[in-house]
């Protein structure tokens, strides 16, 4: 029906941390320590995984992202013939692998920043780089300057419209896939990448392998500009992850629906869907009722896209982003420690339950979207595909909730995770779903037998709240107000009395000061019909007044003036919540501020 990657559920390894390797790289005799790892694919498969993405995995400095050599496996792991040796035993599994690519950047021990340093203008790799500049210098008094990535001198720009530079890492990804048999490449990065480029690096994709899987790192922006027919297959869902966590802590589901609407509307897009990563905080950190991390799996393994586990996080770890270290997000983790983890771990217990039933369930992967009740604590959906309907149900109260939803052509209904049958009547099901847990519910009979799964949540303390959806006599709001306990913020209020697009619309002016900027404000300026600046307006305690010169072009502008435009940009499209603000003043990352900017149309 679909492709490889359309019905995977990735494990991601960041290697040099669970392997325990050095944090520094002294380019000595390889040791093995990606040897070390094999065990764990047996785990990856155990926990209904099917691909895994590693990396970064070439020689590097320091913590990997400063690549050295693109053909050599870093020797703090081993050497090549143990990477080949590691993605056949993954194939030999079941297992699909892709690597990381680090190809905005490489770090100053490359051969070509190497040769500039000894040659200057002299060497043929000048123009390999951004901006290099022999009348400038750094902190490493090169005697010359350069563009880097980030702020960090120790990450060198890649000049990615150099022909030279594209077809050396076209070369390389050919290597790759020659060398070690990958099926796949995360690209590092990939909102700064230039898109003449990532266009050469989908080609060569087609030609090296069939189904040749290309995934961005994107944080931000219209996911639309990257993943496409000329470009890459799909990009990190960052979108997603804020509101999955964030959704939960503040017991507002609408946050969760308006993303994925907002998603929906980007087009049919087979995202990778994640709760964390080697960059963010650790799941079970972030949530502040530890409970949710049920109903945040069940989500994450049911909405539209692709899901992938951060290894360790299915054993319920913490791991907390310090300022100057992320060295707790990637710990060394000994597998014989989580031997019976599946028996005997709730949160390990109920990742291989979801591995299995997502495996099972076509629906989960190529369905339709349709959303079936929303309230503040409640949510239910389904994934319709071929006539036949899924409905997945969550609740992130303490209390045990019921609800009636329409059903699909079937007599008969099983929860995968409960193992509880219930009839259709009258075209609709009537289903509880326990506190702060999801249910996974399937025609009866098209499924295997599941086992049911302990989701640890808290006992009822009140009798069931009953909620119906989907009645034409009943609108979202009635729904929601026979919702027990709805302690809302003043936005999500508003979410929650929104009936439409045109009633979200009308709240703007609340939490965006200034909602006459559209997205061609700019050229309006031009020809004298409307203003040429626009004030985004945030909490004193936030921010101070910020006002953009449409006039300027994103590159020139600061970052401060990037994320005011990002915020009155998004006032455009509805409320600017404060999740959503935060979302925008946690970027400092000038040209990914740039990249978020432009994506809107």
């Amino acid at each position: 029906m679909g492709h490889w990657y359309n019905e995977a559920v990735f494990y991601h390894i960041y290697p040099l941390g669970l392997a325990g390797a050095p944090k520094q790289n002294e380019y000595g005799e390889p040791v093995h320590r990606l040897n070390t790892l094999l065990p764990w694919i047996d785990h990856i498969k155990e926990i209904g995984c099917t691909a895994l993405y590693i990396g970064p995995l070439f020689e590097s400095v320091g913590h990997g992202y400063e690549t050295t050599d693109y053909r050599k496996l870093d020797s703090r792991l081993g050497d090549n013939e143990d990477l080949k040796n590691f993605v056949a035993t993954c194939h030999e599994k079941g297992i699909k692998v892709i690597f990381d690519g680090v190809f905005n950047h490489t770090g100053r021990d490359f051969f070509a920043f190497k040769d500039i340093q000894e040659k200057r203008q002299n060497s043929p790799y000048v123009n390999w780089y951004c901006n290099v500049n022999f009348s400038g210098n750094t902190e490493y008094n090169d005697g010359f300057s350069y563009e880097n990535w980030g702020g960090y001198n120790l990450l060198v720009k890649l000049n990615q419209r150099n022909p030279d530079v594209q077809n050396y890492i076209c070369d390389v990804i050919r290597f790759w896939v020659s060398e070690f048999d990958v099926d796949g490449i995360r690209l590092d990065a990939a909102d700064v990448l230039d898109f003449d480029f990532m266009k050469q690096l989908r080609r060569t994709a087609e030609e090296v392998k069939p189904d040749f899987w290309l995934m961005g790192e994107v944080i931000h922006g219209d996911y639309s500009r990257w993943v496409n027919g000329s470009t890459l297959h799909s990009v990190t869902n960052y979108a997603l992850h804020k509101a999955l966590y964030s959704g939960h802590n503040d017991h507002n589901y609408f946050e969760i629906a308006h993303t994925v609407k907002y998603l929906q509307n980007m087009g049919d897009l087979d995202l990778y869907n994640f709760v964390d990563n080697h960059d963010v905080e650790r799941i079970y950190t972030k949530l502040s009722n530890k409970a949710h991390f049920a109903p945040v799996h069940v989500l994450l393994y049911t909405l539209p896209g692709v899901p992938s586990i951060y290894y360790g996080s299915e054993f319920g770890i913490e791991g907390r982003k310090e300022r100057t270290s992320d060295d707790s997000l990637r710990p060394a983790l000994n597998l014989a420690d989580y031997a019976d983890a599946v028996e005997k771990n709730p949160c390990t217990a109920l990742i291989a339950a979801l591995g299995k039933v997502r495996q099972n369930t076509p629906a989960l992967n190529y369905g339709s979207y349709a959303e079936l009740m929303l309230t503040n604590r409640q949510y239910a959906f389904a994934r319709d595909l071929d006539g036949v309907r899924v409905i997945v149900t969550v609740n992130n109260d303490d209390n045990a909730a019921s609800m009636d939803l329409a059903a699909g052509n079937a007599a008969e209904y099983v929860g995968t995770l409960t193992g509880e049958k219930v009839s259709v009547e009258n075209g609709r099901i009537h289903v509880t779903v326990a506190g702060n847990s999801g249910n996974i519910w399937v025609p009866a009979g098209d499924m295997p037998e599941y086992k049911p799964v302990e989701m640890n949540a808290k006992t009822p303390k009140t009798t069931n709240t009953t909620v119906k959806a989907d009645n034409a006599d009943q609108t979202k709001e009635e729904a929601a107000a026979t919702v027990a306990e709805q302690n809302t913020t003043p936005i999500s209020q508003a979410l929650k009395n929104a009936a439409n697009t045109d009633s979200i619309k009308e709240t703007v002016a609340t939490t965006v000061g200034n909602s006459d900027c559209t997205a061609n404000a700019s050229e309006k300026a031009a020809d004298g019909t409307t203003s040429n600046t626009t004030t985004a307006s945030e909490p004193a305690s936030e921010k101070s007044q910020i006002t953009v010169d449409w006039s300027k072009s994103p590159e020139d502008m600061t970052v401060e003036e990037l994320q005011a435009g990002i915020l009155a940009k998004m006032a455009n499209n509805g409320p600017v919540t404060d999740q959503m603000k935060k979302t925008v003043y946690d970027n400092i990352w000038h040209d990914s501020l740039v990249n978020w900017l432009k994506s809107f149309r």
